[in-house]
């Protein structure tokens, strides 16, 4: 039996922080990455790589308006912004979303990106 999608399920209207006509925003509850959020097309694609132009576009529109709302609200000093794909890619909800995380300077790991675990040489392949 397969799992229903958390994000096909009706999200509850608390949770939408800001939305488009393709897309919604909530906010993680996460208490290390505070101010993290996704965007999730409102149509069920497994991947970016599934997306309609339409709904990449609107991605890119509801982004900015994020940020726009994380920056008046938690002031951050960057971001960091990415899609997992696939299982192998990170992605644990077969749901296409983007992240968004504020990052802080006074973080003990500001200053090291998305890739900065994949570049260790522990993760070369044979």
């Amino acid at each position: 039996m397969t799992e229903p999608c958390p994000f096909c399920e009706p999200l509850k209207s608390d949770e939408i922080v800001l939305e488009s006509e393709y897309c919604v925003l909530i906010t993680n509850k996460d208490k290390v990455l505070v101010g993290s959020c996704m965007i999730i097309p409102r149509v069920h694609r497994e991947t970016v790589f599934d997306l309609t132009d339409e709904e990449f576009r609107d991605t890119r529109g509801l982004l900015l308006r994020a940020k726009a709302y994380l920056d008046e609200r938690y002031k951050p000093d960057g971001y960091n912004v990415g899609w997992n794909s696939g299982a192998v890619g990170g992605q644990t909800v077969l749901h296409a979303h983007l992240h968004g995380i504020p990052r802080f300077k006074d973080e003990p790991f500001a200053g090291q990106g998305i890739r900065h675990h994949l570049k260790q040489e522990e993760n070369r392949r044979p």
